[in-house]
């Protein structure tokens, strides 16, 4: 049963993303919706918070590492700004453009239920079960792999490089830490701080004013 629960996931996730990809859904409701049944799949199977260190341990080190992410995502931006405009377009495209959705409901759509929906899936779910069957470096491998594969449909470089990025991280501290808790909360803070701050000079503004 789990591989298909793993295709399920995947498909569902390919689906949300070429629903925004072509305008025919918006990337917070769509996105949220279909991460809330991701997540509704992994806790039905049943995931880890941490089982190699400390819940505690783990938090902490997933807080640090989404601040340093989005501090270096914000330092990348700037850098590809000028030889790369494609790249903030796309970047501006996801994280500013909230088209009137009041701030508070973003962050809640996209830093809490899309990143819980999400993590739980793929860390806690996918490549928990992975492990268990081919180890845990092949498990997070495979993981990290299909993770870029489902975002590849969203056809954003910002997205994309994401899902590279960000994804080998949280790939690796769910792998460190034996479950979900540490890739979660980077996840969730460098969401949040990319929704609330976004990576353009065009969509600052009316991100922190909103």
């Amino acid at each position: 049963m789990t591989p298909v629960l793993v295709a399920l996931g995947a498909a569902v996730e390919v689906l949300a993303w070429r629903l925004v990809a072509t305008g025919r859904g918006s990337i917070w409701t769509v996105m949220s919706v279909a991460m809330a049944i991701l997540g509704a799949i992994a806790l039905a199977e049943g995931v880890l918070v941490a089982s190699e260190v400390s819940a505690a341990e783990a938090a902490a080190v997933g807080v640090g590492s989404g601040i340093v992410l989005f501090v270096a995502t914000r330092v990348f931006v700037g850098i590809v700004r000028g030889p790369w405009p494609s790249f903030e377009r796309h970047a501006s495209s996801v994280y500013g453009a909230r088209r009137g959705l009041p701030l508070w409901a973003a962050i809640l759509l996209a830093g809490v239920v899309t990143v819980s929906g999400e993590e739980l899936f793929w860390r806690g779910f996918v490549q928990a079960h992975l492990a268990d069957a081919q180890g845990d470096l092949a498990g997070a491998c495979w993981t990290l792999a299909a993770f870029i594969g489902v975002n590849i449909a969203s056809g954003n470089l910002a997205i994309i490089a994401a899902a590279v990025v960000g994804g080998a991280l949280w790939t690796a501290l769910a792998f460190w830490s034996g479950g979900v808790l540490a890739s979660l909360l980077c996840h969730g803070v460098w969401t949040i701080l990319m929704t609330a701050f976004p990576a353009s000079a065009a969509g600052l503004a009316p991100a922190i004013g909103e």
